[in-house]
């Protein structure tokens, strides 16, 4: 069943499908909740399994300002009031994890499967700071040089070649909040976690590599790490045998 709740104006969408406790599942950026598909399949057998577009993904409207981690996490906070959910089970991908970390990190929450999640600040190279402050310089030198609309289009040229995928498919709106997400670490709430936590990761992950769960793992209280052997960012996609049967094994899913 699709439904929709309103936040800050806002109108977003999320599925439930089965019956008993609650696990909400919350994508990565620049999907939607359809990654979910399969996971939802045997998960809704045990669980009321309730599947979240974020705000500017899926069928869900844009923020209409520039949101952190923070507006994210509050606009889940909303939707569990909603439905009068008091101890949710967390599982994020990506940027979801982000935002399980947070929620997890304020809120009662019965356990948490964070896959491939982000949470943990990149570490940048000398290479990634020029790349930055040449283009920095490019926006304020430029419209000066040749005019603004020469300028821009050298500017987008720049930023399509050199900028991530996610990036230069987003619309300005969502190129802010994932600039403003992406360099928010939260290695400081992950003490505060007090559920159970199980990390499922791919060790040839680029993206969110396997030093990020291994720090993840010193930091919360209780985790353990399962790693998908050859997998990359989308290793519950990409092994979804190990996959499954992790989430079960963790659930306690006969």
């Amino acid at each position: 069943m699709d439904a929709r709740y309103t936040y800050e104006g806002i109108e977003l969408t999320y599925s439930i499908k089965g019956q008993g406790d609650t696990i909400i599942l919350l994508h990565g950026w620049g999907c939607d909740r359809n990654i979910w598909k399969a996971t939802s399949e045997f998960l809704s057998n045990h669980f009321r399994v309730v599947a979240v577009d974020f705000a500017g993904f899926g069928q869900s409207a844009e923020p209409q300002t520039v949101w952190g981690v923070e507006e994210y996490t509050r606009s889940i906070e909303a939707l569990t009031q909603e439905l009068g959910i008091d101890e949710p089970i967390l599982m994020g991908h990506s940027f979801g994890g982000r935002v399980s970390i947070l929620y997890a990190s304020r809120n009662k929450t019965r356990s948490i499967i964070l896959t491939d999640a982000a949470g943990v600040k990149p570490r940048r190279t000398l290479g990634y700071y020029r790349k930055v402050y040449t283009f920095k310089l490019m926006k304020w030198a430029l419209p000066l040089l040749i005019g603004s609309r020469k300028a821009q289009m050298l500017i987008e040229q720049r930023r399509s070649k050199s900028g991530s995928s996610d990036y230069n498919r987003a619309t300005p709106m969502m190129r802010a909040i994932l600039s403003k997400c992406v360099n928010e670490d939260l290695c400081h709430v992950m003490a505060k976690i007090e559920a159970p936590v199980l990390l499922f990761w791919g060790d040839n992950d680029t993206a969110t590599p396997l030093s990020d769960a291994h720090k993840m793992q010193r930091l919360m209280k209780d985790t353990g790490l399962v790693v998908a052997q050859g997998a990359g960012h989308f290793a519950m996609l990409e092994q979804p045998e190990l996959w499954s049967g992790a989430v079960k094994s963790f659930l306690k899913i006969e």
